[in-house]
């Protein structure tokens, strides 16, 4: 009966239902505004899921129609971006956003999360503002490698394994020499 109820409370912690715990109380009053947001956008268990849904194929939809533009980089980048950017939002509507945030900033992921923001930004600038096919296809480029190392920081020890294959790929062996 124990371990059934701990089943549910993990599943109403992934689909974003309050469960009380008291060790977070001071983080929760540092995001007041969140707090306010998460009171106002109460959603059911139903809604949440075709949220996700919904957001989750629209932004793979994006990110694959992107493909059919992809020697216009400036196209391909907002595509891209844009397809990203529903991807990301679709796991708020599962978790909620005040938790989607609380885990982006987590210490573990603040520096991937802070370099895909960054990349994203950059993506659209270059898209958007600049209009250079070169400089967007090298935002693009750097916003993908951001993507693939801010998902690895959810995975864990993926980003350590990672870490360790390219160093054991591109050891130069100078240190060997010296």
């Amino acid at each position: 009966m124990e371990k059934m109820s701990q089943a549910m409370e993990k599943v109403r912690m992934l689909v974003g239902i309050e469960v009380e715990d008291n060790q977070q109380a001071d983080e929760e009053s540092s995001f007041a505004f969140m707090d306010d947001f998460n009171r106002n956008c109460t959603l059911s268990t139903k809604q949440r899921l075709y949220g996700f849904a919904i957001c989750l194929v629209a932004g793979l939809t994006c990110t694959l129609m992107s493909m059919l533009v992809f020697f216009n980089p400036i196209k391909f980048g907002i595509a891209f971006t844009f397809g990203n950017l529903l991807s990301l939002g679709s796991t708020g509507f599962l978790i909620g956003p005040k938790r989607q945030v609380n885990m982006m900033l987590d210490p573990v992921r603040i520096y991937a999360t802070a370099l895909y923001i960054a990349s994203i930004l950059l993506a659209l600038l270059c898209a958007l503002y600049v209009h250079n096919k070169l400089l967007t296809l090298i935002a693009i480029i750097l916003e993908f490698g951001a993507l693939i190392w801010y998902s690895m920081s959810y995975i864990p020890f993926a980003r350590a394994m990672v870490t360790k294959i390219m160093v054991a790929c591109f050891d130069t062996e100078l240190s060997e020499m010296t």
